[in-house]
Formats: structure tokens, sequence, C-alpha cells
């Protein structure tokens, strides 16, 4: 079981190791490679050619015009999780390009590097069942946050 982190560009760097960091939480090995499929779209096939007989999910990295992740997605068999960076610069707006895809490409959007982990996560499950067992586990905790943060409110004097 692997998670590929294909980045657009060396720039991603920062946020992809962010979603790496999460996944090795949950024991997922990672693979961060950069390739454009603007610039350097024979690499992409080619990484992607390298994993796709292994149990993977790819996970794209890419922000401004994000072609990877259609790119990667009309590539592959497997499941891919578009995962571009939020970017104050164009306000937000450049997410379009990672929302709207072609008939029959398919990748899936999720944002922040937590639940990009999170969503890759829970996709290996479906043929890793001890990682089912770390999602209960992170679920709880989540849960524990909540309930934590709740006490410390209730102590507060309006």
């Amino acid at each position: 079981m692997k998670v590929v982190i294909i980045m657009g560009s060396k720039s991603d760097v920062d946020y992809a190791s962010k979603i790496a960091e999460k996944l090795k939480e949950f024991g997922v090995n990672v693979v961060m490679r950069v390739a454009s499929a603007h610039k350097t779209p024979l690499k992409v096939l080619e990484i992607i050619k390298e994993y796709e007989n292994e149990d993977v999910v790819f996970v794209t990295v890419a922000g401004r015009s994000n072609a990877l992740s259609g790119f990667v997605d009309a590539n592959t068999t497997k499941p891919v999780i578009a995962a571009p960076p939020y970017s104050d610069k164009f306000g937000g707006v450049d997410i379009f390009s990672s929302i709207r895809m072609p008939s029959g490409v398919a990748p899936m959007l999720v944002m922040e590097a937590e639940n990009v982990a999170l969503a890759t996560v829970k996709i290996l499950s479906l043929k890793y069942t001890e990682l089912k067992r770390k999602i209960s586990e992170y679920q709880e905790r989540k849960k524990m946050e909540v309930e934590k943060a709740d006490e410390e409110v209730m102590k507060w004097e309006v």
C-alpha cells in the first residue's frame, strides 16, 4: 500500500509534506515526485506507469491551473485525489481548475492536508482492513478534542 504524491512544482513541497506527515501517522508509505502536466507530461505518464501495478492512491498537488489532477486521473485506473494548495494570491479562485473536469475524468477534490490524508487512508482501508482501526482511533481523538473544548468553554464566565 502506497500513496504517490505528484507535485506540479517544487514550490508545492511544503504542502505535500504536510499530507505525507499525516499519512505516515497512519502507517502509510509515501512517495513524493515532481512532474508537470503542462511542462513535462511524458514524465507524468512515466510516473503513473511506474506505480500502476501497485496498490496506490495518487494525490496531486498543483495550484494555479491544475491540469495535473485531471491528467493523472485520465491516465490511471487508480484513485486520484486532487489536493490543490490554497493561495491567497488568487483569492481561492484557482480552485475552479480542480473542480470542473471533462466527462470520464473524475479526480476527487479534498482540501486541507489532514483531510487529504484521511480520505486517502479511507480508500486504502477498503483493502487494508488494519487501517480501519486507525481511522476509528483518529475519529475518536477528534471527538475528544471537541469534548475537551466544550468543557473548557463551559468554564468561561460570560
